[in-house]
């Protein structure tokens, strides 16, 4: 009988973590690519099949890019990008993924199975955009919706609804988000300049070279497009 619940219990114990937690996984890349694991001092070179865990921390350099497959989302991470991988769950037909982009651009793509649902949270120096299946465009202060309606909350802590053909601007000094199109009318932060002949996709086993994000004395400020189905 005891043998009978223990098996029991390591069963159910191993079924409750299939069933929440997750890892993306690197699909492609270009250039190079670094992935630093949650509490790892260095980054190392990323390679195609890696598993980005949460609280990993993946940075790309000049001419870089990855393409990173989480649950139902494909995430692309742009040139001179910081992203850290926040929760990667499942759970009862509901996927929840979070991460926080600390300056770059990513493009996000999420077509949830039939019948499940997509939590997808995106947190940035100035604001938060929470939705469960829309299409956005966000940088670090602004953002326009296209379809559906986002949740988007400054630092000032009040959130604000914007539906679909609505913009949205947070107050640098305020944290407070105003609704209305003529937000959107200075367009976003544009992407960072790239130059210099372009850099051949990498294959599968890994390139040499070490980057950990963005070289000192240069900014560039975070832009955002999601698509959702």
């Amino acid at each position: 009988m005891k043998k009978q619940w223990l098996c029991a219990a390591v069963l159910a114990a191993w079924t409750g973590f299939a069933a929440y937690a997750q890892n993306g996984v690197i699909k492609e890349l270009t250039g190079v690519v670094e992935l630093k694991n949650a509490g790892a001092a260095i980054f190392t070179v990323a390679k195609i099949g890696d598993e980005v865990a949460p609280n990993t921390v993946v940075s790309t350099g000049i001419r870089s890019m990855a393409t990173i497959e989480v649950g139902s989302a494909h995430v692309i991470v742009r040139p001179f990008t910081l992203l850290t991988m926040g929760e990667i769950a499942r759970n009862q037909g509901t996927e929840t993924v979070s991460m926080n982009l600390r300056t770059g651009r990513v493009h996000v793509d999420v077509k949830p199975p039939s019948g499940s649902k997509a939590e997808f949270t995106v947190e940035s120096a100035h604001a938060t955009a929470s939705v469960r299946g829309t299409s956005f465009e966000l940088d670090t202060r602004n953002l326009h919706v296209n379809n559906g309606t986002v949740q988007y909350q400054g630092t000032g802590g009040v959130a604000v609804a914007v539906s679909a053909g609505g913009a949205s601007r947070v107050n640098a000094t305020t944290g407070a988000v105003t609704a209305s199109k003529e937000a959107y009318q200075a367009e976003l932060l544009p992407t960072p300049p790239v130059s210099g002949p372009p850099v051949e996709p990498q294959a599968s086993g890994g390139a040499a070279g070490s980057v950990s994000g963005p070289p000192a004395g240069m900014r560039y400020d975070l832009s955002l497009d999601l698509a959702f189905d």
